[in-house]
């Protein structure tokens, strides 16, 4: 009795485990970055950038890791897309999460803080 138990449990676990994973088509929504289709937030990244081509997120590919590690989590999505945008055919096109990911663990390094962010993720010269 206590091995059917055991299969029984087991086999919850995985189940549940499983079932958590998904396609990963939820977190891209959630976040914001979807692949190929514009948001609101790039709308409102090209309306800024003609506005105000001062800000970080309008300078795209000229953002340095220092300035991005200053913005919000809005600003640094709305940096990452401008970066993309700025550098089709990249490794990272069509994954902005993954872009974004990488953006903020390289950042964190000292030795990339003057570098821009398309440098640091390996998309820029």
């Amino acid at each position: 009795m206590n091995r059917i138990s055991l299969v029984v449990l087991a086999t919850g676990t995985l189940t549940l485990a499983l079932a958590g994973c998904g396609s990963g088509d939820e977190s891209a929504e959630a976040s914001g970055l979807r692949k190929g289709t514009p948001t609101s937030s790039a709308i409102a990244t090209a309306a800024t950038a003609t506005a105000a081509p001062t800000t970080a997120a309008a300078a795209g590919s000229a953002i340095t890791c220092t300035e991005f590690r200053a913005l919000d989590s809005d600003g640094e999505k709305r940096a990452i897309e401008q970066i993309l945008a700025d550098n089709p055919g990249s490794q990272f096109e069509g994954s902005p999460n993954v872009a974004l990911g990488t953006a903020k663990l390289v950042c964190l390094a000292p030795g990339y803080a003057d570098r821009t962010v398309a440098e640091a993720i390996g998309i820029g010269a």
